[in-house]
């Protein structure tokens, strides 16, 4: 009788044991397993830099025309700078950056970055991606540009100075959206000039 009268406590002990419920945890496991959420947008965020850089080194092998590969190369910088600045950073890193003009006719920088929840935020495989091609590249046109320099080929030094330019612009403006944007700038300008906070 005694076994008997002792062995209902312990199964009740066993079975009102706390446990630990991860509500929503296979939801999150789902989504990092997704290493790549915006596959094409991934995709394209290098695909045009590095088309233009392939292009550049190997244009010589496709066509003799020093207008042909000027233009090309120069257009593939141009989209690349578009969909970086309207599109990748807005869906790999929840960054953006634009210029408006007031009514008075001031320019403005405007920086955002955008506050989301962990489930939608982006994965960590897409954010190296995006910074490590928005921070290799220009470093390449800048030994280009070096390359271009010492070798005297000066026809292509213009066209060196805009990959430089636009592929810059693109990691300047990103990572004063990382750093705080509008903000910081209004805080060191103040300093610099010693006035008070310079107008968003």
């Amino acid at each position: 009788p005694c076994a008997l009268t002792g062995s209902p406590p312990q199964a009740l002990v066993d079975d009102t044991e706390d446990v630990s419920l991860d509500f929503g945890s296979e939801e999150e496991l789902a989504l990092r397993k997704a290493r790549i959420r915006h596959p094409l947008a991934t995709f394209f965020h290098l695909f045009f830099r590095v088309s233009a850089i392939v292009t550049y080194l190997f244009c010589d092998w496709f066509s003799n025309s020093f207008v042909a590969c000027f233009v090309t190369i120069l257009l593939l910088l141009s989209f690349d700078f578009w969909s970086v600045k309207n599109v990748t950073g807005r869906l790999l890193v929840g960054l953006r950056w634009w210029n408006q003009i007031d009514e008075d006719g001031k320019s403005h920088w405007v920086f955002e970055a955008k506050r989301v929840p962990p489930i939608a935020a982006s994965t960590e495989a897409e954010a190296r991606i995006f910074w490590l091609g928005l921070i290799i590249c220009p470093v390449i046109w800048t030994v280009f540009f070096f390359s271009t320099l010492f070798s005297l080929k000066l026809k292509w030094l213009a066209l060196v100075i805009a990959g430089i330019s636009l592929q810059t612009a693109n990691l300047y403006g990103y990572i004063h959206c990382k750093l705080g944007g509008q903000k910081t700038i209004s805080r060191v300008t103040s300093r610099l000039f010693g006035t008070a906070d310079v107008p968003k």
